[in-house]
């Protein structure tokens, strides 16, 4: 590792520790020239994730591009980035599994909003809105409705009893 400092290529490893779930490896480092401090993360090399988009065109899954999204729906909404980045984590590790594969862009929208429901319904009507691309306050009348519709299935749900026979 060149030094971000002097560019000298010595130094030493001060601390490693896991990242990203036991995904990466955050090395903290020292310059043994200069003496400055500084952070590397070592990543697996993986099979990239192709995202088929609606178009027919295929592109590489872009793990910046989905938090950016995921960002602007959560904006001003009582969601930390660390929700944030663990929703495109959790994303991530779901198609990592498939990795070689295809994955739909569907799919990856489909599985943004399943995650964001629980997370703060505002992101996730404002993610609908965008990801379905709606055209009229109908169709926000009718995603919000089905926010409503599932909340009451869940709460009868939770306050059913099992009967005694």
């Amino acid at each position: 590792m060149r030094c971000p400092q002097c560019d000298a290529t010595e130094n030493r490893v001060v601390d490693t520790r896991a990242s990203r779930g036991g995904r990466a490896v955050r090395r903290r480092r020292e310059c043994t020239v200069c003496g400055a401090r500084f952070t590397t993360y070592e990543y697996v090399e993986e099979r990239p994730i192709q995202v088929l988009k609606r178009s027919g065109a295929i592109e590489d899954f872009d793990r910046s591009k989905l938090l950016r999204s995921v960002k602007v729906a959560c904006a001003k909404r009582p969601v930390s980035l660390a929700q944030m980045e663990a929703l495109v984590d959790d994303i991530e590790d779901v198609f990592s599994r498939q990795a070689g594969a295809e994955v739909p862009s569907e799919r990856l929208g489909e599985l943004v909003m399943q995650r964001l429901t629980p997370l703060d319904r505002v992101a996730y009507v404002r993610f609908a809105s965008v990801y379905r691309n709606f055209q009229d306050a109908g169709e926000f009348q009718e995603i919000v409705d089905e926010i409503e519709d599932a909340q009451r299935r869940e709460e009868l749900r939770r306050n059913q009893v099992e009967l005694k026979i």
